[in-house]
């Protein structure tokens, strides 16, 4: 579609926080945060002409590769929260997106995140083959404190479980969405963590895209204040957690 004449360079989104995105005691989950982190992306490229849809013409998505997300607080159960976004970088096949998001106009939230052009059929990265000029980019606004990073996973991973990837982990682009990796992982937590909010930042790496059926292993190592994750498939790493502890 064409750029929209409510296209702006920095978007702000508000949400409601509804019942079926919180955990038992009302604050929103961490899975849901990044499902609300990249559903205001996607309506910023939306805006701008290089969404999903855009990017079909020429076979294109854009896959998120690396995130990084900071947490002063939660929102919780009716809130509403604003999420701002705008492009830090954007050139060839590589973008870097700031997310914040506010609530009752403080900053609880800060996340920096890479994203690749990605061909869905010949599954590698391209240049970009849409028109991106009219996006007026801010590389000096940081919303994260600490930029995204490589992941150094420690030497005492030890396997959690097994598992086949089922349809209800794909998403549009016929691989598994980037937070059923986070739920994977979450998943095998303490709950006390997440219930009593004591994650202060999280980082996700995305380094090899699973499909249908694929058998995975999940991983994890812990120490007193950093817990890491891997997922892996044939012994080669396809994803890695690490989570800061406040």
């Amino acid at each position: 579609m064409p750029i929209s004449t409510q296209f702006t360079s920095i978007l702000s989104k508000d949400w409601e926080i509804n019942f079926t995105q919180c955990t038992p005691n009302g604050f929103l989950k961490y899975t849901d945060l990044c499902n609300l982190i990249q559903l205001t992306a996607a309506a910023h490229s939306e805006l701008g002409g290089i969404s999903f849809s855009d990017m079909q013409e020429f076979n294109q998505a854009w896959v998120l590769s690396r995130m990084r997300v900071e947490i002063k607080e939660l929102p919780k159960w009716k809130d509403v929260i604003t999420i701002n976004t705008w492009i830090n970088s954007l050139e060839n096949s590589r973008s870097v997106r700031a997310i914040e998001v506010v609530l009752n106009g403080n900053k609880i939230i800060g996340s920096e995140t890479f994203w690749v052009v990605f061909n869905t059929k010949t599954r590698r990265p391209e240049d970009l083959k849409l028109p991106i000029s009219h996006f007026e980019l801010f590389p000096e606004r940081k919303a994260a404190n600490i930029s995204f990073s490589k992941i150094i996973i420690g030497d005492s991973l030890e396997k959690i479980i097994e598992k086949e990837v089922v349809l209800s982990d794909l998403d549009i682009v016929n691989h598994v969405n980037n937070v059923k990796y986070l739920e994977w992982c979450l998943d095998y937590l303490n709950t006390e963590i997440i219930l009593k909010q004591q994650i202060e930042s999280f980082e996700m790496n995305f380094l090899k895209e699973l499909s249908l059926k694929d058998n995975v292993e999940i991983n994890k190592c812990e120490d007193s204040n950093k817990i890491q994750f891997t997922i892996t498939k044939e012994e080669k790493t396809c994803f890695a957690l690490e989570i800061n502890l406040k």
